[in-house]
């Protein structure tokens, strides 16, 4: 599986971003995707997550009001719309991916990363 996570870039403090990642290389679709951040000099935090059967979705206290998570399960694609972006929430942001493939892990795949920095 591959994980291709887009969207990040540089905005200004209070405005929007999109993030997208899409799920390649397996027919069936993942049971939850995730998305994760690890800020400059700070371990990696959970950010959303979204089940894929019934859309229920999970957020971190510090983004809820401001973050939205979706899918679209026919492109296995799990967005993330950023809204009322703070200069905390400078960071690299992970998608990843829970296909049941592991015991030992929540998530199986992890996507490459795309970058995010809200300047005040």
């Amino acid at each position: 599986v591959q994980l291709q996570a887009s969207g990040g870039g540089l905005v200004q403090a209070g405005g929007p971003l999109r993030l997208s990642c899409s799920a390649s290389g397996r027919t069936s679709s993942p049971y939850k995707m995730g998305w994760f951040r690890q800020a400059p000099g700070s371990e990696r935090e959970f950010v959303a997550s979204i089940k894929w059967s019934d859309g229920s979705t999970t957020y971190t206290d510090s983004v809820k009001g401001r973050f939205t998570i979706s899918r679209d399960n026919a492109k296995n694609t799990v967005y993330l719309q950023m809204n009322s972006l703070k200069p905390e929430d400078t960071a690299v942001y992970y998608c990843a991916a829970d296909y049941g493939d592991s015991f030992f892990k929540e998530y199986d795949y992890w996507g490459q990363g795309t970058e995010v920095t809200v300047s005040s």
